[in-house]
């Protein structure tokens, strides 16, 4: 029904515009999206997942979270602490901060807690913590906005073409023909598949930010953090199935994250604080 409603909105534009309508389309998308960001976690994700306040079974927990977030300089009381029963439907691990101003909450999915140590969670948790702290997804958003500005433009440019000179013989007698759409749907499928790569290096970029202030904020607030995001990531991988020697092109077009190889070699690896130096995110981090 969506699809179709958003469908029937771009021919409308298309009749209205023949010349301005990739723009107008555009413009059209950017609302939809923050709004769906913003309403996510109080309208979307309760219709399909269920909610229990963390302090109920998980008080513990709920502790050691507090202390990360306050060195986060974030204030999100234990009433916005949830926990997530997401065994109902996968196996896979998450923790995350979402939402904005009196939306913002913590969520922590039971399979984490089933699997992994409070340590590990810890790290999962200030990792995707990372990406809030960090506007990750703004900043992200943005980005993608700008792209499928560009998107739109290139589509609108070759659709006009491909029906001026192939509409005659297709049946397409112009673009706001509603004959038009599987001609649509097909350069914006390969416009899209196309740019992946520049998609996913954005996505990499970030996800590689996110575990560096994982490891920053748990440093010191458990006993070896790296050890524990080390191990937090060999577990992940192994919950997702996620292969491990990925090769630098499937990489370089499909991963929208690091390799589970390669984030178990940083976290490893990456020790400011052992040179005397500082960490670049949590400067409180001792």
């Amino acid at each position: 029904m969506f699809a179709s409603l958003l469908g029937w909105l771009l021919y409308a534009v298309l009749r209205r515009s023949q010349r301005r309508w990739w723009f107008y389309s555009w413009l059209a998308t950017i609302p939809i999206v923050v709004f769906v960001l913003f309403i996510e976690p109080v309208w979307i994700d309760p219709l399909f997942n269920k909610f229990e306040p963390l302090t109920d079974h998980h008080a513990d927990l709920v502790a050691q979270i507090e202390r990360v977030v306050h060195r986060a300089g974030m204030d999100i009381p234990p009433q916005r602490m949830f926990e997530m029963k997401a065994s109902e439907k996968t196996t896979q691990l998450n923790a995350y901060v979402n939402g904005f101003g009196a939306t913002q909450r913590v969520v922590v999915w039971d399979t984490t807690m089933e699997h992994m140590t409070t340590p590990q969670t810890l790290f999962v948790f200030g990792h995707e913590m990372g990406h809030y702290v960090l506007h990750h997804i703004p900043k992200e958003l943005t980005i993608i906005l700008l792209q499928f500005l560009v998107l739109f433009y290139l589509g609108y440019r070759l659709a006009n073409w491909t029906v001026a000179r192939y509409g005659a013989r297709w049946g397409i007698r112009e673009l706001s023909d509603w004959a038009s759409l599987p001609l649509l749907v097909l350069i914006i499928s390969v416009l899209t598949f196309l740019t992946t790569p520049a998609f996913n290096a954005v996505s990499r970029h970030y996800e590689h930010q996110a575990d560096q202030y994982g490891l920053e904020v748990i440093h010191g607030l458990v006993p070896n953090a790296s050890l524990a995001a080390a191990e937090a990531f060999q577990i992940l991988g192994e919950r997702s199935l996620d292969y491990p020697y990925v090769g630098k092109f499937a990489e370089f077009w499909a991963w929208d994250h690091p390799t589970i190889r390669d984030r178990m070699t940083y976290v490893q690896t990456y020790d400011p604080w052992g040179e005397g130096g500082q960490p670049e995110f949590v400067k409180g981090a001792p």
